[in-house]
């Protein structure tokens, strides 16, 4: 072929306008159009020329000028002589060619028929898609958390597809406020909850009934939000219904419900118009969590709060007129509420919370009137004080029992031993109800393991080690007598029960540095007897040394 490149280029200014309008109208940019008119016409070339040649078209960024040419590279070894060359060979053509060099050989233009030129179309179709695709995502992906504004370009079996400035968002419909009606054309404001790469183009996943979507909202509305001198805390909705936000003032001086509200409640109104009339109440939040909670519940009045930190749970008490107000309708507001603060909270009434009371000081009197065989007044005494149970009794400081007024003399010191001795005989019994249900005593050198435990574990048929390292934590609760453990404690029960499994693979595991160690004493003790042989042939040298000294001496 001639190395001449005169018939090889020719000059086609137009194709950079063209290429420069297709950027402009998909938003990419130029060059990657070139590049996918470069692939076109190098396909187009192959298809001419043969596709096992390497052809290589170039468009010239400045004039327009296309090029195109056959590549053969310099090689040692020649596998295919279709697209390689030998070092001696390329230097009878070219005397500086070395190894890993090209030889180019220009070829004359293509005259595009009408099958290459469809196929070229397809191509530049094909890789301006994929470059809008790559932009697209690039565009998005760090905009999970934005509320964007787009238009409604069609509906596809209730999902939404939204119209973005040149990207399309994906509205589904479980992420569509309920009862709302979009029409193509519509005007919508979503909140971008997802953005991912697939085959077919990026998918940008939006969402109008997420939580964030109106806390990003309300700091739209709400210029002390946007400059950060009230925060939002958290936020808990009942999509189209009914919501709860808790707010901060960082500014002692700013009340911070007040400006979310807004003058005669405009900027709160704003983001109900746009929620679809969702109502919306707006909490003052606090680090406490029992006053947190009992603002949550507003509009309903609450008398008593009981926490328990570790089940994560609290007992809330209200008048028996503001217990339907506090549950709300099919258990909204009690629902809103547990979401806001991350509580469990239970309801009950003043009359109901009375009444568990005095059952159960009922209950922990008749307790310690079997138990310590007291009478009635001194087991009032005892629950009155706050103890629940014999345990309290038996391991509690002499001075707290003395404390109690109505108490005389050696009072306390006869209840503690009473408790101990009650606590002596009932262990004792739990101990030989144990050995008859053949529970094995590794289970009852578990740390945590009660005698009761153990009982109630043989009446499950749970009687050795590997039984009960089979239990989930959640499993134990439910075999454990109420009141007896934690969820916490129970699981650290499983996990001790289970220790032994890991010991084979701890030994495993230092296997292989004992043998190391093992084979480092063995390369040492050449050298120890090495040692050793050096000081026996010195010992004779040295005798007559130490002779000589000593007769010195």
């Amino acid at each position: 072929m001639s190395e001449s490149t005169t018939d090889a280029v020719y000059a086609r200014p137009e194709l950079l306008q063209v290429a420069e309008t297709v950027a402009r109208d998909k938003g990419i940019d130029q060059d990657e159009v070139l590049e996918a008119m470069e692939q076109a016409i190098q396909k187009a070339g192959r298809s001419k020329y043969g596709h096992e040649h390497d052809i290589r078209a170039f468009i010239d960024r400045k004039s327009g000028e296309i090029s195109l040419a056959r590549y053969l590279e310099v090689t040692d070894e020649v596998e295919s002589e279709v697209t390689q060359v030998d070092l001696e060979t390329a230097r009878k053509r070219k005397a500086d060619a070395e190894l890993g060099d090209f030889l180019i050989d220009p070829l004359p233009p293509i005259d595009f028929g009408r099958i290459a030129a469809q196929t070229a179309k397809q191509v530049i179709v094909q890789k301006v898609r994929e470059a809008e695709r790559k932009r697209h995502y690039e565009e998005f992906k760090d905009r999970i958390g934005e509320v964007v504004n787009g238009l409604v370009k069609r509906i596809e079996y209730g999902n939404v597809i939204v119209d973005m400035n040149r990207a399309e968002g994906l509205l589904r419909r479980d992420e569509s406020i309920p009862r709302e009606h979009l029409n193509t054309g519509d005007r919508v404001r979503s909140y971008i909850v997802d953005v991912r790469e697939e085959p077919r183009g990026p998918q940008i996943f939006l969402s109008r009934t997420h939580p964030q979507f109106m806390a990003k909202l309300f700091a739209q509305e709400v210029p002390e939000i946007y400059d950060s001198i009230i925060e939002i805390k958290s936020v808990a909705r009942d999509p189209g219904s009914r919501a709860k936000i808790a707010v901060l003032s960082h500014d002692s001086s700013i009340d911070p419900v007040g400006p979310c509200i807004g003058m005669r409640g405009s900027r709160v109104q704003a983001v109900v118009g746009e929620l679809q009339g969702e109502k919306i109440d707006i909490i003052q939040w606090s680090p406490d969590p029992a006053t947190f909670i009992v603002n949550a519940l507003a509009p309903a009045e609450v008398t008593k709060v009981v926490l328990d930190e570790d089940a994560n749970r609290i007992e809330v008490v209200v008048p028996d007129d503001q217990q339907s107000l506090a549950i709300g309708r099919r258990g909204q507001n009690v629902r809103l509420a547990s979401q806001l603060t991350g509580w469990d909270i239970d309801i009950m009434t003043e009359a109901d919370e009375s009444e568990r009371r005095n059952a159960k000081f009922q209950t922990s009197c008749q307790l310690f009137v079997d138990a310590l065989d007291v009478d009635d007044v001194i087991a009032h005494l005892l629950v009155t004080e706050g103890f629940s149970s014999v345990e309290d009794v038996a391991f509690v400081p002499l001075e707290d029992l003395n404390n109690i007024e109505g108490f005389g003399g050696n009072v306390g010191e006869e209840l503690r031993e009473r408790g101990r001795a009650y606590l002596a005989e009932r262990d004792e019994q739990f101990t030989k109800r144990r050995l008859e249900l053949g529970v094995a005593d590794e289970v009852a050198e578990i740390e945590g393991v009660s005698p009761a435990l153990l009982v109630a574990l043989g009446e499950e048929g749970i009687k050795s080690r590997d039984d009960l390292a089979d239990l989930a934590g959640y499993e134990l609760l439910e075999i454990a007598p109420a009141g007896l453990l934690s969820e916490e404690a129970a699981n650290d029960i499983i996990m001790a029960s289970r220790a032994h499994m890991f010991e084979g693979e701890e030994a495993a595991e230092a296997a292989p540095e004992a043998k190391d160690a093992g084979e480092e004493a063995a390369e040492a003790a050449p050298e120890a007897k090495d040692a050793d042989e050096e000081a026996a042939e010195a010992a004779p040298e040295a005798a007559p040394e130490a002779k000589d000294a000593d007769e010195e001496g």
